[in-house]
């Protein structure tokens, strides 16, 4: 337990992959509509064949110190891998959180949403030959349950 609690602390104190490429080849944003905080990927790829594959990753984040570390924990992962891996990466990570009370799952799918938005938003952008930034709403809230539902008028 100890080596998980000095990993996060690692992650949090120096996140991984933190900051902006400013010539990335996609931007993704991955938004909580509950408050508003925000995740952006940005990506550098590799087309040369038909799998594009992602050779340089960052992430900024308007949000909680919980999504700082899945943002360290995710893009470190998804870093020099092909984009049909990073496909299972989001969906393995997705798949986990769906065991993970709401307010906890909401700060991990929002990076998970934004790496999703960066591929789709690069395959777009080829298809249709101009860049596209696209914007994933998350389906969880980091708000508790009562609050929530108040919020939604329930």
């Amino acid at each position: 337990m100890e080596k998980v609690d000095q990993e996060i602390i690692e992650h949090m104190s120096n996140p991984n992959n933190y900051g902006r490429l400013e010539e990335a080849d996609s931007i993704g944003i991955g938004e909580n509509p509950d408050n508003g905080e925000k995740v952006i990927i940005y990506l550098d790829v590799d087309n040369s064949d038909d799998n594009p594959k992602i050779i340089d990753i960052k992430f900024e984040a308007i949000a909680c110190m919980t999504t700082i570390i899945a943002g360290s924990i995710i893009t470190k992962e998804a870093e020099d891998i092909s984009f049909s891996t990073a496909e299972e990466l989001i969906a393995v990570t997705l798949g986990m959180l769906e065991h993970v009370p709401p307010e906890q799952a909401a700060c991990s799918e929002m990076v998970a949403v934004a790496l999703k938005a960066a591929i789709d938003g690069y395959n777009l952008s080829k298809e249709e030959g101009k860049r596209k930034t696209l914007i994933y709403k998350i389906e969880q809230s980091c708000l508790p349950e009562q609050e929530h539902n108040l919020k939604e008028g329930k």
